[in-house]
């Protein structure tokens, strides 16, 4: 059976994404050679929504997009903005080609094998369980996970029973539908974003009441991400497990993070991927890869921690590396 072709997508501005765009996009030319859909770097513009412009105007960075075969797709962000950059992933999927299949990853992702090999199913549209239990946190008095996720379906008036993973105990976070909005798919990126926006700002501007005393930032793409998907047929296990967050891809989120707890693959691929020339003088200029790639400061981190026992807790990881004077941002 002839894979479904696919295009995929990052978000890049001026700072510290457009570097990370850079990375992924490198990465995935490196591993993926045979990825024949469109890369496709969506770019932000100046607008009333953003006190500075956060459009990619670095002549040597858009060179090196180019060279990479990727393309500048700019959009306008009308509802978030500044307010809420994370709102880039939902504004821009209007901007992507209607009808075609379509993968959203964080720019902060390298590519690490053949994402040719990753069996999509768009027509069951599903994002990373690569998470922890960070939204809802119920108050003493309630209401609990359940009365607060069933309000939002409610709200939109979506099915709400059938999204529990109903092997999970009453009350506890796994037993109902939520992601990691580090990648999301699905079959037509202008559905998905019409629903996307609708639901994030809905829940924005006017949650209901059970969502009172909940925080809405960060959290807000990941709050209606699993409405989206659910909406749209897809969810949990729409995806086999061990591809992305796996031997596909990595969602390092920051390098001190990549190098302290990452695979010895991860690391060799990053290594691998920046250590071409061409490549190596625009990224180096981005102090963060500056420090952990070229300088060698990622494997000083590394040797602090021994990988097959790591702190339970990402925060005494992130006290460590700071402790050492190794944390860049």
């Amino acid at each position: 059976m002839t894979p479904r072709p696919f295009n995929i997508v990052v978000v890049a501005q001026a700072g510290r994404l457009q570097y990370e765009a850079l990375l992924f996009a490198a990465s995935l030319r490196q591993m993926s050679p045979d990825f024949s859909g469109k890369l496709i770097v969506a770019v932000p513009q100046a607008g009333d929504r953003w006190s500075k412009d956060p459009s990619v105007r670095d002549s040597a960075v858009l060179d090196t997009f180019a060279r990479l075969d990727a393309t500048i797709l700019p959009f306008e962000n009308k509802e978030f903005g500044a307010s809420y950059p994370n709102g880039n992933k939902i504004e821009l999927l209007s901007a992507l080609p209607a009808g075609e299949p379509f993968v959203f990853f964080d720019s902060d992702t390298l590519i690490t094998g053949d994402i040719t090999q990753v069996p999509f199913d768009f027509d069951r549209p599903s994002a990373s369980l690569k998470r922890e239990g960070t939204w809802p946190k119920p108050t003493l008095y309630g209401p609990g996970y359940a009365g607060i996720w069933a309000s939002l379906y409610d709200r939109f008036g979506l099915d709400f029973d059938s999204s529990l993973d109903l092997s999970q105990p009453d009350e506890y976070w796994q037993r109902f539908l939520y992601f990691n909005a580090g990648f999301f798919f699905g079959a037509c990126p202008v559905e998905f974003g019409r629903l996307y926006l609708e639901y994030a700002r809905a829940i924005w501007t006017d949650p209901p009441v059970e969502l009172v005393g909940q925080a809405l930032d960060p959290w807000l793409d990941q709050i209606a991400l699993p409405l989206v998907i659910h909406a749209l047929g897809g969810g949990r296990d729409t995806l086999p497990a061990g591809y992305l967050d796996g031997s596909v891809s990595c969602h390092y989120r920051l390098f001190p993070l990549l190098y302290a707890r990452e695979s010895d693959r991860v690391i060799e691929v990053l290594e691998q991927v920046a250590a071409p020339n061409w490549l190596k003088k625009v990224l180096k200029t981005y102090e963060p890869m500056k420090r952990m790639i070229y300088q060698g400061k990622g494997h000083k981190v590394r040797a602090l921690f021994d990988q097959n026992a790591l702190p339970h807790r990402e925060q005494a990881i992130r006290n460590r590396i700071k402790a050492e004077g190794y944390w860049t941002r």
